[in-house]
């Protein structure tokens, strides 16, 4: 089950297409889906998970927490919403593109995916556009 949470001002009402278009891409890469929570929060919010969990002194648009167990996905995703407002201003995309991509990531971490190498972020951009392109494709 996914389920989302506001701590910052932000609306956000696709709750259920996002949710359906999530656990497509958890069911197309072969996993089960479990307990996976999205937290749509401010820089500050995020910034102190960043600091205290992961001992990262910067900004960041999204962290995600894996507790998956086997084949199952769970997790928690937080996603800093001023950040990838930011984002998409300076990658030139619409907000709600690079919020999706976000979730997406997050999601895909679950998944087994990195990023922390040149081929690893190069195969998760491949990964989210693919999902973004299905997302635009076929509405949830």
């Amino acid at each position: 089950m996914i389920s989302f949470s506001i701590e910052t001002q932000f609306e956000f009402l696709k709750t259920k297409a996002a949710s359906k278009w999530l656990s497509s891409i958890i069911s197309n890469e072969s996993r089960g889906e479990g307990e996976i929570s999205i937290v749509f929060c401010n820089d500050d919010f995020l910034y102190k998970l960043n600091v205290e969990f992961l001992n990262h002194d910067t900004l960041t648009d999204v962290i995600s927490f894996d507790y998956s167990v086997g084949n199952e996905v769970h997790g928690e995703i937080f996603i800093s919403v001023e950040r990838v407002r930011e984002n998409a201003v300076e990658f030139e995309q619409v907000f709600e593109t690079e919020l999706y991509r976000v979730m997406a990531h997050g999601v895909l971490h679950f998944c087994g995916y990195k990023d922390k190498t040149a081929a690893e972020s190069s195969l998760m951009r491949s990964k989210e556009d693919f999902y973004l392109q299905q997302l635009m494709d076929k509405p949830f």
